[in-house]
């Protein structure tokens, strides 16, 4: 079913909104999966808080167009699944990991503002920890310094007390 000219127009001003905050877009062909796992991968899209839309590549490109993304333009084609997020993880490691389950969902492409990244690139990309878990990680290391402090002091007044 086609869209009219106001819904297209509405389309892009979405897409639009989503790309001006977004810090990572990947995009993969969808072919030959079925709609109950196309289900399963939009609930954990919604979850990650990743925006994902089966969209015209026309309509995307011109979403894009002016922006650090423009330059993934040149990858959108064919039936494509587009992952919006802010999180500049969380629509690489989302898609990834659909993708090691089910063969038909193939990463074409994906960017991070001002850089295209190939399929590797997309990998290595979701292979990285996540802003939530870079923070938890740092918050124990910077909990451990004045533990290990606290613990060698301890460790000398036994010493002493011996």
């Amino acid at each position: 079913m086609s869209l009219n000219l106001t819904e297209k127009k509405a389309v892009v001003a979405e897409v639009v909104a989503q790309v001006a905050q977004a810090q990572a877009i990947v995009l993969a062909e969808y072919r030959g999966i079925a709609v109950s796992d196309l289900t399963v991968l939009r609930a954990d899209a919604r979850k990650s808080g990743v925006y994902l839309r089966v969209l015209k590549n026309t309509l995307v490109r011109r979403a894009v167009d002016g922006t650090p993304f423009s330059a993934l333009a040149n990858d959108m084609v064919g039936p494509l699944v587009f992952g919006i997020s802010t999180d500049p993880v969380a629509a690489a490691k989302v898609l990834n990991n659909f993708a090691k389950t089910n063969d038909k969902l193939v990463i074409k492409a994906g960017a991070i503002p001002n850089q295209v990244l190939d399929v590797a690139g997309v990998q290595a990309l979701a292979s990285t920890l996540s802003r939530e878990e870079l923070l938890a990680k740092f918050a124990r290391t910077l909990n451990e310094v004045p533990t290990k402090f606290a613990r060698a002091i301890a460790a000398i007044r036994d010493a002493k007390a011996a």
